[in-house]
């Protein structure tokens, strides 16, 4: 990831209430411990009721906004604000406690960290703005740094400069840091939340077969006990003639429900043959098809005739992941797409080769992550890299594979999906 990168993050993010109330006690218990001890222990002269009143003002904007602020989730702009406000409060205090001479400037830089990882680049670079003027403020005005008694401190000029230089460098170091890794562990959250949606979904329609089995199971024996009793009420309808009708009409009915449930009991167990039978060849066989049926590409499995089928279970897992890389190669593509399967005693390994533009050789080792970016808009919209890679590498891995991205010394992109013979066959 690049700087440019950073920009292109437009998330309405939010600041849970509870996380800025903790980080706010901790700032001002950490105040008035450091006012406290500094004077009354150190014996340290410089105006302590004036740090005291503005740390107490601190304390009451923490409270109002802890218990009386209504929102939970606090917006960007109000984040903001607050964090604006406490980097003001600390400035005010040092600024009474000798400026950029005073070691706690270095804490200067914590609102705009904050922000970086939990708020948009637009509100961190407010804040950071506001952190470096402040430094310079501080470097040139402020009150005397406070000493004990007679002796005095002097500080060179050429260390008074350079401490906030140093703080400057650090600032825009860490505010980048926390920016990237901000960005980033959201765009994971967000895969995992998909993949997550994906997998509840499967399991929300293996739950309806299921239930569709056994709804049929629960109708199949009351169904035939209506069934035997309206065959006998025939039987002796025979000398009433005035009932035969409906009870024909009852057996021609009880019959349709009958082979209505019969046909949803095929289909169960049809389906069920379809989803834990299956061979990798003929799984590849399906997929590809579904492929040369949209689009004009051409596509070639290669299999290896000689080799012994291999058995295997036809997960959701599994049947995203392949479709997902061919998809990929399938749009990527010039005009071709080969797919080969090689099995042994050993592994089962398929390979997914097209004739497109390969994979970008600056993200190469980064492949299956979420969101990847690239330098040049033309890799980004071409390599094909992002959440949907992310899912399909993920969903093998979780059925024991192992993947690898790789060009072709020709050109083009090559996926190799491998498994151990005796984590896949049934």
């Amino acid at each position: 990831m690049n700087l440019s990168d950073l920009f292109k993050s437009e998330e309405d993010l939010q600041l849970e209430k509870k996380t800025l109330v903790f980080l706010r006690w901790i700032a001002i218990i950490g105040q008035l411990i450091a006012i406290l001890s500094v004077h009354f222990v150190f014996n340290f002269e410089f105006p302590v009721f004036v740090c005291l009143l503005i740390v107490f003002l601190g304390t009451l904007t923490n409270l109002y906004l802890n218990l009386w602020f209504k929102k939970n989730d606090l917006s960007a702009f109000d984040s903001t604000i607050f964090l604006f406000y406490d980097l003001f409060q600390l400035s005010l205090l040092l600024f009474l406690t000798g400026g950029i001479k005073n070691p706690f400037v270095i804490f200067l830089i914590v609102p705009a960290i904050v922000s970086s990882t939990l708020l948009t680049l637009k509100n961190t670079f407010i804040l950071a703005f506001a952190t470096i003027l402040f430094l310079i403020i501080l470097t040139f005005n402020h009150l005397p740094l406070p000493h004990p008694g007679n002796l005095h401190f002097h500080v060179p000029d050429y260390y008074l400069y350079s401490v906030p230089l140093a703080v400057i460098i650090a600032l825009i170091f860490l505010t980048y840091f926390g920016a990237r890794f901000g960005i980033e562990s959201r765009q994971r959250a967000g895969a995992l939340r998909e993949l997550e949606m994906a997998l509840a979904k499967e399991h929300e329609l293996e739950t309806i077969g299921l239930q569709a089995a056994a709804a049929v199971h629960s109708l199949g024996t009351p169904l035939s006990t209506i069934t035997v009793i309206a065959k006998e009420l025939r039987k002796e309808a025979v000398k009433n003639p005035k009932y035969l009708k409906d009870l024909d009409l009852l057996l021609s009915q009880t019959k349709r429900c009958s082979e209505i449930l019969k046909k949803i009991s095929t289909a169960q167990i049809e389906e069920d043959k379809f989803i834990s039978e299956v061979t990798i060849k003929n799984l590849l066989i399906e997929i590809t098809k579904s492929f040369e049926e949209i689009s004009n590409k051409k596509i070639t499995l290669n299999v290896d005739q000689a080799k012994k089928e291999i058995p295997m279970d036809r997960s959701v897992e599994i049947t995203y992941g392949i479709r997902n890389f061919i998809g990929n190669s399938v749009k990527f593509s010039k005009s071709k797409v080969n797919v080969d399967l090689e099995t042994d005693s050993k592994k089962v390994k398929v390979s997914i080769s097209d004739d497109g533009p390969g994979f970008p050789e600056d993200v190469s080792k980064r492949i299956g992550q979420p969101y990847i970016t690239t330098r040049s808009e033309y890799l980004s919209s071409k390599a094909g890299l992002g959440l949907g890679t992310f899912i399909g590498k993920t969903l093998l891995e979780r059925k024991k594979a192992s993947l690898e991205f790789s060009n072709l010394k020709t050109g083009g992109a090559l996926v190799t999906i491998v498994w151990r013979t005796s984590d896949v066959i049934i």
